[in-house]
């Protein structure tokens, strides 16, 4: 039977209640990156346009604040949460998410019609979009403001937009996810590259099986890719002429130093321009391989643990490998591997410390809607050869939802419900930045100096306070930018403090030119003295 207008309805309301339950315990974006999408949220809504009065790096070598915002991350989560704020007419954080818990309840729903493209099934369906309500480790992320529940939803819309059998409309709507999936992140970009290759591939598969195959469809793949680019471009172009506009190039100036990174801490690098491929190329090859091993390790970890929900794996398998010869699944593994790839060998750094968590979420409808394919074939091949009864099949498919629901409500007690959660979040990111302005209020009454800290546009969330990125280097390197962009103030936040400032934070008082004015929370506030 099919899947009706009313079982849409159903897991819509149930997502969208299990959502607004999960955003209820979230009174702030949480951690950088959504602190940022959100702030800067809050400027374009004031009709600030994409500025920002805070840098988190140093890459693109800023003038001074404020600075056009977004030249490493991307403006789609941002338009979003600003949207959010001017329909809600408020600025708190709630006004930003609730357009998220919104997006996030739609995700069963493309979970399930995805699986239904594929298995004709309505129980596999609906077993499908129960694994993507109860998400594991996604969880905490799609209501708060960051780029999860965009790219999942659009990740899950493209493998269905596969599907269309017109090429030219096909060929449109893969340009505008394309597009859209660019504008939340800049590996985005790599769904345009997939999208021209799928069309190329499903085309001359399709085509009739002449002995020419791609000289007969030569045209309609060429008028295919016209289709693509144009619908892409119409929607990228508005950014690249404002990027064009404010740093001189279409593409953010950011990025391309991150490919030089040979340590995390390298992204808050100052001055910028250090990074090159000599640079990355001195550090030596054991160090290069190193990084990529260790990346390796760490996203294989994401596979196990996020992607696949802990014990999904051998089902999702089990279900590709049943399915293998279908050319969509075949495109969604190769985007997959091409992730993969560029996050642990092309970006180490990055991608292991959320890049592939990031950008891996685009797959997950397709892993949901393939584990219950396999669980479903290992049974069927238990019943027939094990004497297993039919019954099976309904037994193991509950088991399965009921586990995963037990191992997302743990994984949300351990990171939202349980004392040291609740605690932690009290006591850093903008709760602790909150209460630190106070003193720093107190300590001078005027707010036009700038601190330095390790959560920028965290702190200027909490205090409307001018905030800059502590940087990766030694006391000069601070005292530098201090001076360039008027900073009066240190923070140095314990599992916060980079290699060449651990002197400042093990021997507060010890320093000159520096002051040691109060510890909060085990942060320590210094007076910074420039002359």
């Amino acid at each position: 039977s099919a899947m009706t207008l009313r079982v849409y309805f159903l897991l819509f309301f149930l997502a969208l209640a299990l959502a607004i339950g999960v955003a209820s315990f979230q009174s702030t974006p949480g951690y950088m990156d959504a602190d940022y999408y959100y702030a800067t949220g809050i400027q374009l809504a004031q009709g600030d346009g994409y500025t920002e009065s805070f840098l988190w790096n140093y890459l693109d070598d800023p003038d001074g604040l404020p600075h056009p915002s977004h030249a490493y991350w991307m403006p789609l989560t941002s338009i979003l949460s600003a949207l959010g704020m001017r329909l809600a007419r408020g600025f708190e954080f709630a006004s930003a998410q609730w357009v998220f818990i919104l997006l996030s309840a739609l995700i069963p729903l493309i979970t399930a019609s995805l699986a239904y493209s594929f298995t004709s099934r309505r129980d596999l369906s609906i077993i499908s979009a129960f694994l993507a309500l109860f998400s594991g480790y996604y969880a905490p992320f799609l209501t708060t403001t960051d780029t999860f529940t965009l790219y999942i939803l659009l990740g899950g819309s493209f493998v269905l937009a596969l599907k269309i059998r017109r090429i030219w409309l096909r060929a449109l709507i893969l340009g505008i996810i394309a597009a859209l999936m660019h504008l939340s992140r800049a590996d985005g970009a790599i769904w345009l590259i997939i999208a021209a290759i799928s069309l190329f591939t499903l085309h001359v598969s399709r085509s009739p099986n002449s002995r020419f195959p791609i000289i007969n469809s030569f045209l309609p793949i060429l008028s295919s890719f016209v289709f693509l680019f144009s619908a892409y471009l119409l929607i990228t172009a508005p950014w690249f002429f404002r990027n064009f506009k404010a740093f001189g190039t279409i593409l953010a100036p950011g990025g391309n130093q991150a490919l030089w990174l040979t340590s995390y801490n390298q992204i808050f690098a100052y001055p910028a321009g250090n990074l090159s491929l000599e640079s990355w190329l001195a550090s030596g090859w054991s160090a290069i391989v190193d990084a990529r091993l260790w990346a390796f390790k760490l996203n294989l970890g994401t596979i196990l643990g996020v992607q696949s929900g802990m014990i999904l794996l051998p089902f999702i398998i089990l279900g590709a490998w049943h399915y293998r010869k279908n050319e969509i699944l075949r495109v969604g593994i190769f985007t997959w591997l091409i992730t993969f790839f560029v996050m642990t060998f092309i970006f180490p750094f990055a991608g292991a410390r959320g890049g592939f968590f990031h950008s891996g979420a685009a797959l997950q409808p397709l892993w949901w809607a393939l584990a219950p394919v396999g669980l479903d074939r290992a049974i069927a091949w238990m019943v027939k050869n094990r004497g297993w009864r039919e019954e099976s099949h309904r037994v193991f498919q509950m088991g399965l939802v009921v586990a995963l629901f037990f191992i997302t409500a743990a994984i949300f007690e351990i990171r939202v419900l349980s004392p040291f959660a609740r605690k932690q979040a009290q006591s850093t990111g903008v709760p602790l930045y909150t209460s630190i302005e106070k003193i720093l209020s107190e300590q001078s009454g005027d707010n036009a100096q700038a601190v330095i800290v390790s959560n920028p546009p965290g702190y200027f969330l909490a205090s409307n306070r001018l905030a800059l990125a502590l940087p990766d280097g030694n006391i000069e390197a601070l005292f530098d930018i201090a001076t360039r962009y008027n900073a009066g103030y240190l923070i140095l936040e314990p599992g916060g403090v980079t290699d060449g400032l651990m002197p400042v934070f093990d021997a507060p008082t010890a320093q000159p030119n520096l002051i040691f004015l109060d510890e909060m929370e085990g942060a320590k506030i210094f007076v910074i003295k420039t002359e």
